[in-house]
């Protein structure tokens, strides 16, 4: 009967702890990883979203700018850290490419995607191809046809091999049928400045990242990989109005390591609902060139798993690319 009883009062307390264990939820400050350079269209989402989960979570969140390989760095630390609500990560849409580019190259993936749960996903902006302002082309077909009549001597910058800056760039290059030299960078950030500096030559970029510069006048837009016109460069054509079946969307989302506890997962969902209708977040991102294009758990799950296919694809057609 004692050790019933020893038992029962044990059980009690291990449950009444899971309940103040779960009622203390956030315990510490959180960290929001960000797998690219301050600059880029994940920070510039992370930053004004962190705010108002702060403020709603009544406990800090550092934004966490880990960066390397393309953002496998970062993500994969997110996907290894404790599943206890304290590590979120914003990342791009690469999220789903990278995997697959270790695979191509007989690697271990840094990260699986099922390690990670989606939360929400705030934008979903198609990349767009930009040039200097002094660039000799008005066009995305002076561009095109300048570069077949000189093969290699053009350069591009991206965030990184497989990335969202990337792979719309190897679309566009296997469908127009001409050869550029990629340079890959550490994010989008350094990639612009290094097309502002004259390092290269384009970028294919998320209007939040270039979308200044083109107002500023430093920047020419030649075309963009979606398929409506961009509310934020309506006059910009789309590469499918130029005849290329190409389309790239960079979406920028939110994630949490697999195993978190649903309940912290229902409330993160709630809190990022609150956050892409609040009036400051949807004006830092909207003056960075990026509209809310907000999706729950649910609907972005079964986008997610669509894009990602779309990804796969593309990656596998692209082939190996040193």
């Amino acid at each position: 009967m004692i050790a019933r009883r020893q038992l029962l009062i044990g059980a009690a307390t291990l449950a009444a702890t899971r309940v103040q264990a779960q009622v203390a939820w956030p315990a510490k400050p959180l960290v929001m990883i960000v797998p690219f350079p301050p600059g880029g269209v994940a920070d510039t989402v992370a930053r004004p979203v962190a705010e108002v989960l702060a403020r709603e979570l009544k406990q800090s969140v550092v934004v966490e700018n880990r960066v390397g390989a393309g953002g496998a760095v970062g993500i994969a630390a997110a996907a290894r850290a404790p599943a206890d609500g304290h590590t979120l990560l914003m990342s791009l849409s690469s999220i789903s490419i990278l995997p697959e580019a270790d695979v191509l190259f007989g690697r271990k993936p840094a990260y699986t995607l099922n390690q990670l749960i989606p939360i929400a996903r705030f934008t979903a902006d198609p990349t767009v191809l930009v040039v200097r302002a002094d660039a000799p082309w008005k066009t995305l077909a002076e561009f095109v046809a300048d570069a077949k009549r000189r093969p290699g001597a053009y350069n591009y910058g991206s965030s990184g091999n497989y990335g969202t800056m990337h792979v719309p760039m190897e679309m566009l290059k296997a469908g127009a049928g001409f050869r550029m030299t990629h340079i890959p960078y550490t994010g989008a950030g350094p990639a612009v400045l290094a097309l502002l500096s004259g390092q290269v030559d384009a970028v294919a970029s998320g209007p939040a990242t270039v979308v200044q510069h083109i107002k500023s006048g430093k920047l020419r837009p030649l075309a963009h990989w979606g398929e409506r016109p961009l509310q934020s460069l309506p006059d910009v054509p789309s590469l499918k109005q130029a005849g290329y079946d190409a389309s790239f969307a960079q979406w920028c989302a939110l994630f949490v390591p697999a195993g978190t506890p649903d309940d912290i997962v229902q409330k993160l969902r709630a809190v990022a609902k609150k956050a892409a209708a609040d009036p400051a977040v949807v004006a830092t991102i909207g003056r960075a060139g990026s509209p809310i294009d907000y999706q729950d758990a649910p609907e972005f799950q079964a986008y997610w798993d669509a894009d990602a296919k779309q990804m796969v694809d593309a990656v596998r057609r692209i082939g190996k690319v040193e």
